[in-house]
């Protein structure tokens, strides 16, 4: 893992705030592979948010809509 800011990383409650989205549906995502990558610390999930921004980014296709 790189982290590339100090920018502390997210909980998956404020990862699900900052897309949107419900805290299952982060879960279902991390159990098919593909939303964004988190990492356990200890017993917990914990995003880095310029990779959570870098995904999202990506999720938009080539002219920004899907």
């Amino acid at each position: 893992m790189t982290i590339t800011t100090n920018e502390p990383l997210w909980t998956i409650e404020e990862v699900s705030a900052f897309l949107r989205i419900p805290v299952d549906t982060l879960y279902q995502w991390r159990s098919r592979r593909t939303g964004p990558r988190a990492f356990k610390v200890g017993r917990h999930l914990r995003y880095d948010p310029s990779e959570v921004r870098s995904w999202l980014t990506g999720q938009g296709g080539a002219n920004g809509r899907r």
